[in-house]
């Protein structure tokens, strides 16, 4: 079905109907809603409750979190392919009743993880300051003691190692210096002095870098410590209940989940809300709907709800969105296009053109059987026992039938696990290796793989060819269309037997048939191709310039070459799997050959399969992108987005929404 039409939906009713038909546009996922502007109209300011709703989702999605690191569920390590939970109708209503129960729990969550961060927070302050005591726990005086009557007290450092000998010599009066405790570098002090000497023995320690402790304490340095190694004890103990009572909440994970996507849901609902136009009495919603959706969507709001309905064809300078429907077989390579850019407006959809030969060049490249047996299983068992996302099981669907299409070609070039089979056969078994190839063996015939790989590259190209000759027909440019390619059909079917010449023997018959061939298409590229020049010269320098002859000859001479990477990344999956194979039977003793061939076996063939599996994808999309798409193709279309349940943990077969 390859591109659905879209048309323009407009749909005015009462406005005191608009969260119904809002809800039931959601439910249905076949709009797309834009925002409507219009004279006399307004849009209701929805900011406030998307705000409050995307606050709850935040508070959930925390307390999601902190219960994953105190209360962690052990998952499955296939959980990522359950696909999202299946809810009934009965279910999600109950879940919406328990909303603000669940909610108010995730707020206490998130509560009890602050307070250990605050705790936490102010326990490394207090071992902080029990280390700067450390230095002080000789002292036996309060750390702000001043003196006495008639003394005055100094606490500090000074940034040297000394010690109270030293200290006491540079000091102009009577003072008494008691050494505490030193380091490289300083060293901690305790000067006591008259009062009448106190501004000359102040004066003469600052002249040595004295400095007195900041924020001293009115306790003792070492009661000091005490009264923070209790406080200490006690914020640890207070963590401890705090994270004893967020473990007690361990089993809610689902209800979080609900709550994430209950307010995720919410949310989209009222900005939604947010893009409608409205009177005093009526709103209009504005946007897009697949044309095969239409009188469905026009019966069933006629049916529940007072509305006028109008769909309308695009203006042609509209952005209209893009939607895509194929069958089992295409539908799985959509996400590969899209990775590039949707159809633009004028484009056709590539993916039927473009499925087969992505099948058929993967499983080329990778082209060992075995591989393509675990990749078509892993699949397919995939498939059968998860609840995939849509997304997913396109995936799965699509790496499944390259698996198909490299079991072919792993048994046309007869690698099954590279040469394993020849190896127990020869080696174990004591017997002549058989030829497992149906068709040939790729190392001992590379030129004759290469042709193939060269000519079933020039199909390709072909294909993509006559896609873009489609294209230009239906938008009338039939002159084009035949201009376009029928001339490079035949320059390069033409040239393909004289190119062909230089790697194999070619029949006489073919190359002189090709050779007039080939020159009848020159001529006509040289006569067409600069068909939009305003003279001869210019028609005739547009023949033959960088759009003319000599832009089609270099550029299909350089993508006809590029399908050699046909033939190197499967010489490369086989190369390597037979060298992993011979690498398992260098020790002489059978038994020992068994055992280290089995670890070298699943070892180097799991690393091959891995690289060899990235490179067939990477490089049979490069000849998609690069080489075919290039034919016809331009891209640019957006996607169709439907207002619909964007959620992330749960699906209803029949959803439901509340205010």
């Amino acid at each position: 079905m390859a591109k659905l039409k879209v048309q323009r939906i407009e749909i005015i009713a009462p406005l005191d109907e608009r969260k119904e038909i809002i809800e039931y546009l959601q439910r249905r996922g076949a709009v797309e809603l834009i925002d409507c502007a219009g004279e006399g109209l307004s849009k209701p300011d929805m900011s406030g409750s998307v705000m409050l709703f995307e606050q709850a989702r935040a508070a959930a999605a925390t307390a999601q979190s902190v219960l994953a690191e105190y209360a962690p569920v052990k998952k499955s390590m296939f959980a990522a392919f359950s696909g999202l939970h299946e809810m009934k109708i009965d279910a999600f209503g109950v879940r919406v009743k328990k909303a603000d129960e669940t909610l108010k729990k995730c707020y206490r969550v998130n509560a009890l993880q602050s307070a250990i961060a605050q705790a936490k927070g102010d326990i490394s302050r207090l071992r902080a300051q029990t280390d700067q005591l450390k230095a002080w726990e000789a002292l036996d005086t309060p750390m702000d003691f001043k003196g006495t009557k008639s003394t005055v007290a100094f606490i500090g450092t000074v940034p040297c190692m000394c010690d109270s000998g030293d200290i006491e010599a540079k000091l102009p009066g009577a003072a008494e210096v008691e050494f505490v405790a030193a380091s490289p570098e300083q060293s901690n002090l305790f000067v006591l002095c008259h009062k009448n000497d106190e501004s000359e023995i102040y004066g003469a320690l600052r002249e040595i870098g004295f400095a007195q402790v900041s924020d001293p304490s009115s306790r003792p340095p070492a009661e000091q410590m005490a009264l923070y190694a209790e406080k200490i004890a006690a914020l640890e103990a207070e963590i401890a209940r705090a994270e004893t009572d967020i473990k007690s909440y361990a089993g809610m994970e689902s209800e979080i989940e609900f709550l994430i996507d209950y307010f995720d849901v919410r949310r989209q609902k009222y900005e939604a809300l947010g893009s409608l136009a409205v009177t005093d009495n009526v709103f209009i919603a504005s946007g897009y709907i697949p044309e095969k959706y239409a009188a469905q969507i026009i019966a069933e709001l006629d049916k529940k709800h007072t509305v006028a309905i109008e769909i309308s064809e695009p203006a042609e300078d509209e952005d209209v969105p893009v939607l895509l429907e194929n069958n089992g077989f295409v539908a799985p390579v959509e996400a590969i296009t899209e990775m590039y850019a949707l159809p633009a407006k004028e484009d056709m959809d590539p993916n039927p053109v473009m499925a087969f030969f992505y099948y058929f060049f993967f499983g080329m490249m990778l082209s060992d059987a075995g591989y393509g047996v675990l990749l078509t299983l892993g699949c397919a068992i995939a498939l059968w026992k998860f609840k995939l996302s849509k997304h997913m099981r396109n995936n799965m669907k699509m790496f499944m039938y390259c698996g198909i299409s490299t079991i072919f070609w792993g048994a046309m070039f007869g690698s099954w696990f590279g040469d394993i089979i020849p190896i127990i056969w020869t080696q174990f078994l004591e017997r002549p290796a058989p030829n497992l190839a149906i068709w040939m063996d790729p190392v001992a015939n590379p030129m004759k793989l290469l042709l193939v790989c060269f000519a079933l590259g020039i199909v390709h190209l072909f294909a993509g060819v006559a896609a873009g000759a489609a294209n230009q027909w239906k938008a009338g440019k039939k002159l084009d269309a035949l201009c376009d390619s029928i001339p490079i059909y035949l320059m390069v079917l033409g040239a393909a037997p004289l190119a062909g010449g230089m790697l194999t023997t070619v029949p006489a018959i073919l190359s002189s048939i090709g050779k007039w061939v080939a020159l009848a298409g020159v001529i006509l590229i040289v006569l067409t191709a600069g068909r939009d020049g305003k003279n001869i010269l210019g028609k005739l320098g547009g023949g033959l310039g960088l759009n003319g002859l000599y832009g089609i000859v270099a550029g299909y001479l350089g993508d006809i070459i590029s399908y050699s990477r046909l033939l190197a990344l499967g010489l490369c999956t086989g190369i390597i799997a037979s060298v992993v194979n011979m690498l398992g039977t260098i020790p002489q003793n059978l038994v020992v050959k068994g055992i280290m061939l089995a670890v070298v076996f699943v070892f180097g063939h799991t690393l091959n399969f891995a690289i060899n599996v990235l490179g067939a994808y990477v490089h049979t999309n490069r000849l998609h992108f690069v080489e075919m798409f290039g034919k016809f193709y331009s891209g640019g279309g957006r996607a169709f987005k439907p207002f619909n349940m964007k959620t992330k943990y749960i699906t209803l077969k029949e959803d439901l929404l509340n205010d």
